[in-house]
């Protein structure tokens, strides 16, 4: 079966920067929605019509994966409006309740990336927003969807997709 979609891909990859240092590696295969939300569209784009096997060098742009870097997305709130335990790394979807910066994306994902006595700094950027990717990527199955997996656009059991943020400090699988 060739990838077309909506299908479901099983894929193994490992993930470097432009200068080789390694940020993810799938040793074992996970499932992903082909045709839907769990890859990005150059990815996609790339494994479009191949068959199990199939292995590719994807180069990935900031535009192409997360974004520019956008330091509008860097902003500090009052020490007091979060818990106790607030700890670089903790996330937040969307602004935490009682921050005060004007005009803040609801959509976003803000990460704590430093914690002081008066203040805390959160970051709404994916953490490798402005950075140039390269994904070793090999197709390891490919299914038909299941019509829950084509309603949801996801396949439900993936623990990861290449759109959502990693866990602060560790390898994004």
């Amino acid at each position: 079966m060739l990838i077309h979609a909506p299908c479901v891909v099983s894929l193994r990859w490992r993930l470097e920067d432009a200068q080789g240092e390694l940020i993810d590696e799938l040793a074992e295969p996970i499932e992903f929605f082909y045709g839907g939300d769990d890859l990005l569209a150059k990815v996609e784009e790339e494994l479009a019509d191949q068959p199990v096997g199939y292995k590719t060098r994807v180069k990935l742009e900031p535009d192409q994966a997360f974004g520019q870097y956008d330091a509008d997305l860097v902003f500090f709130e009052e020490r007091a409006i979060f818990p106790s335990e607030v700890s670089p790394g903790m996330q937040f979807d969307g602004p935490p309740p009682g921050a005060t910066t004007p005009d803040l994306r609801r959509d976003a994902i803000y990460t704590v990336t430093e914690v002081y006595d008066s203040h805390v700094v959160l970051d709404g950027n994916h953490p490798l927003a402005g950075i140039a990717l390269v994904l070793d990527v090999e197709v390891c199955d490919v299914r038909e969807a299941s019509a829950a997996e084509i309603e949801r656009g996801s396949v439900e059991d993936s623990a990861f997709t290449l759109l959502s943020p990693p866990p602060s400090g560790t390898l994004l699988h």
